[in-house]
């Protein structure tokens, strides 16, 4: 009973200190807690005695934080409420991997909860001097910070921030998280048009330990746009891929599946600079460009799809992956087979799966901030209304992430993509985006340059072989209501204005093309703070 209640007062207490947290200042989780910090917090009159002996046996917890284990009483390092005793057992303790996260300090202003966690190497001190770690891991991979895990099995920085809410069954965790976008929208020009919609997304993350050394993960992503979007899909000039009622769509972004990854994978750690993982995926990503747009920090507070979206990373609904990667430290090789068909109309079913495509990647993080790829991917028939058309997509990738204060972060990404069709030839993709995000307040900028045929934007057929391209300059902001309470709710608003050649004002009228949208961003919150990892801006917020 005492036990209830003391669980009971310790989560209040925790609330409050949470709430206070941003005014109080910092705690620094990556100072370990020497004896020195123990003696001054306890002396040796309450330290020793008849139960002395038994206090050093037990292990104490925090618990809104349960990965955080000391071998004493004392104060969490992340939220600074009083550690309470840890039963035996719950919660797994790893030695295996102290070189590497003594030489990965925790990266992030939060700890990954989406699809995107830190390491989470949290070093703290027994009484004998050696160090314990407790690790958050990938889902995927077993030797990856969880931070780093983007859509699929791509890399993000190991410092992005990760929104979401995590689960602790025992060695098993679920993470969930995901966003929706309520809003009215309004795209001009003869191709335009103006509706109200809300794109959507949810996921739920697994992992499994098989022991100290192999992890089990499994991954479920589902979306209502089949209800929110219809079968047209929301208006976005010069937008297309994909079709409708046997026409292709055109200035306009398809719905995704209801369905959009039901995976699992086996990753195997050989030592604390190798490991290797397996990836099967019905739907799910190959390893072929950068993350989804929806999973990069840079693009999550923006309701629309790039222009560029099928020359980089249209293919992360596919209805039959198999991938295989190898890791050595912060450099990843990975090949996939996979169904090159993109998804049919029927967006409610899972389509037959053909494993006729096949994909290679390169990944690097150099930093705790960048992340690096470079892959190329051959795609048969990804079309239904072009069955002979045999597709090769190159992508390269760099983002950038900087934690900037306590609750304030900066994400950058450039994306190149590249299309080379049967009887097309080569079209580009130019992408740079960034999101600064403060407290409460977040701004963002997207600009995006694509080359797409007449065919591919649906134009009469004396232009149909034509090469057009289009650009698109995006500006928004959002005022978060609800802030770092479980869930953000943030109101917001884009403007956008697309360039087009002048051949082109046959179809799309002598206007200029604009589109303008207010919106609801609604999405889980932080999973905590966690003290930024450089140490100039360390000193600047701790207290």
């Amino acid at each position: 009973m005492r036990k209830g209640i003391l669980a009971l007062v310790t989560s209040a207490v925790a609330l409050v200190t949470l709430a206070a947290r941003a005014q109080v200042g910092a705690i620094d989780p990556n100072r370990p807690h020497t004896e020195q910090d123990y003696d001054h917090e306890h002396p040796p009159s309450l330290r020793y005695g008849a139960a002395g002996e038994q206090e050093k046996k037990q292990k104490y917890t925090c618990s809104m934080h349960p990965e955080v284990v000391m071998d004493h009483p004392g104060n969490c390092p992340k939220c600074g409420m009083k550690l309470v005793p840890l039963k035996q057992n719950k919660r797994r303790i790893s030695n295996s991997d102290k070189s590497r996260a003594g030489a990965q300090r925790p990266t992030s202003n939060s700890e990954h909860m989406m699809h995107h966690g830190d390491d989470m190497a949290m070093p703290h001190r027994d009484h004998g001097g050696h160090e314990m770690h407790m690790e958050m891991h990938s889902t995927v991979d077993l030797a990856d910070p969880m931070n780093r895990e983007g859509s699929g099995t791509s890399w993000l920085p190991d410092s992005s921030p990760m929104y979401g809410r995590m689960f602790m069954f025992e060695d098993n965790m679920l993470m969930l998280h995901g966003a929706i976008f309520p809003r009215y929208t309004n795209v001009s020009t003869r191709r335009g048009d103006d509706r109200i919609d809300a794109p959507n997304w949810i996921m739920g993350m697994y992992s499994h330990p098989l022991g100290d050394t192999a992890q089990f993960g499994a991954r479920l992503m589902m979306s209502l746009d089949p209800l929110t979007e219809g079968g047209r899909g929301y208006p976005l000039l010069f937008q297309s891929g994909e079709s409708w009622h046997d026409q292709p769509l055109h200035d306009r972004q398809h719905p995704h599946d209801l369905f959009d990854e039901l995976s699992m994978s086996l990753s195997q750690k050989f030592d604390h600079d190798l490991s290797a993982y397996l990836y099967f995926g019905y739907p799910g990503e190959p390893a072929l460009g950068p993350p989804t747009f929806m999973h990069r920090p840079s693009a999550m507070d923006d309701p629309d799809a790039p222009l560029g979206h099928h020359w980089q990373d249209s293919t992360h609904v596919t209805f039959g992956v198999a991938t295989a990667g190898l890791q050595w430290r912060s450099l990843k090789i990975e090949g996939s087979i996979f169904t090159g068909r993109e998804p049919d109309e029927n967006r409610y079913d899972f389509d037959r799966p053909r494993f006729d495509s096949f994909s290679g990647c390169i990944s690097w993080n150099p930093t705790q901030n960048l992340a690096l790829q470079v892959s190329h991917g051959y795609i048969k028939s990804p079309e239904a209304l072009e069955p002979d058309l045999k597709r090769h997509r190159t992508t390269a990738s760099l983002i950038y992430n900087l934690p900037i204060g306590e609750d304030s972060n900066w994400s950058n990404s450039f994306v190149w993509g590249q299309n080379h069709d049967t009887g097309e030839g080569k079209t580009q993709s130019f992408l740079i985006e960034t999101n600064y995000q403060s407290g409460r307040d977040t701004v963002y900028f997207r600009w995006e340059h694509v080359e797409k045929s007449g065919h591919e934007l649906v134009l009469d057929p004396p232009d149909e072989s034509g090469i057009f391209p289009a650009s698109g300059y995006t500006i928004g902001y959002v005022r978060d209501a609800s802030h770092g309470n479980c869930l953000d709710v943030g109101l917001g608003t884009q403007f956008t204005i697309n360039d087009r050649p002048d051949s082109l004002d046959d179809y799309y009228g002598d206007d200029l093309g604009y589109a303008f949208e207010f919106f609801l961003r609604i999405r889980p919150s932080l999973h905590s703070h966690v003290m930024h990892q450089h140490d100039e801006h360390i000193a600047g917020i701790e207290k």
